[in-house]
């Protein structure tokens, strides 16, 4: 996705996150998809994934399948 079709997307931040914290990922809903960017470089490449792949995902680390 091109980074002109990026404007006005409402990027989110885990709850689990503290304002002080600057190794966190920011996600945001983008049409069918997700975008996933590093919110130390808001203004650099993010990565787009279907949301099947971000839910089966979250589910992995949820049951605690990488050292995080």
């Amino acid at each position: 996705m091109p980074r002109s079709q990026a404007g006005g997307v409402v990027w989110r931040k885990s709850s689990y996150s503290l304002p002080t914290q600057s190794d966190c990922v920011e996600v945001a809903r983008v049409g069918a998809v997700n975008a996933v960017r590093d919110s130390k470089d808001p203004e650099g490449a993010f990565l787009i994934v279907t949301r099947s792949a971000w839910s089966g995902l979250l589910s992995q680390i949820k049951q605690g399948a990488y050292d995080l």
